[in-house]
């Protein structure tokens, strides 16, 4: 899980309706850190809060774009265009519990895939490696290339929510995940935690909604 595609977007070039946080702390008290982003063109939800009173290293970065950008995607050695991607790395120790969560969702009713994941945890110790991606947009709209067009579109992400996590904790570390289309589709996951564990995690809800209106063929009441 790089950092890189964090540091180059908030050193290279700014694109239209880009938002970009980084932020890189360590030390012993109490601390609050939260993002949140709500961009209905994207049919993006987006919250992620923690709070604590201990040990804290942590490095952590988020980008959201209404233009789908390159950045790193689902596995360390990919780049792929996304519109929100997050990474945090984590190392905490207190007697005080460190208790956090995020939640991420691609909006049905904004036209979205419908699809949620919420991650939460309370731990006295954590070591935490873990990202957040969400792709919205077609990819090909920053290029002019035809071959590359064809490339990134098969390849492309759109619609997708996940998130990618390493966990080393004491405490409860849990996540909850749904995925609901009206009448044809529901996925659930929940997994919960209690002691003390280590835990790899990865989850991907991806559709593509304009298709399956391709597809039905019809549309009104007369269908």
């Amino acid at each position: 899980m790089e950092q890189t595609g964090i540091a180059s977007a908030l050193s290279g070039q700014v694109q239209e309706g880009e938002f970009t946080n980084g932020l890189k702390v360590a030390g012993t008290g109490y601390f609050e850190v939260g993002v949140s982003v709500k961009d209905r063109n994207l049919a993006l939800e987006y919250n992620s809060f923690m709070t604590g009173d201990g040990d804290l290293e942590m490095d952590t970065g988020t980008v959201e774009s209404q233009r789908a950008g390159r950045m790193p995607g689902m596995s360390n050695d990919s780049t792929i265009p996304l519109n929100l991607w997050e990474n945090t790395r984590i190392t905490y120790s207190g007697t005080t519990p460190m208790v956090g969560t995020k939640y991420i969702n691609s909006k049905s009713f904004w036209g979205g895939i419908g699809a949620e994941v919420q991650e939460s945890f309370s731990v006295t110790e954590m070591e935490r490696e873990g990202s957040t991606f969400f792709a919205s947009t077609n990819p090909s709209s920053y290029t002019a290339d035809p071959n590359e067009i064809a490339r990134l579109l098969s390849t492309s992400p759109v619609d997708s929510v996940g998130i990618s996590t390493r966990n080393s904790f004491n405490g409860t570390w849990q996540t909850d995940a749904h995925l609901h289309k009206m009448f044809s589709k529901d996925v659930k996951v929940h997994e919960s935690f209690t002691g003390t564990f280590d835990v790899e995690k990865r989850l991907v809800f991806r559709d593509d909604p304009a298709k399956e209106k391709r597809e039905a063929g019809c549309e009104g009441i007369d269908c």
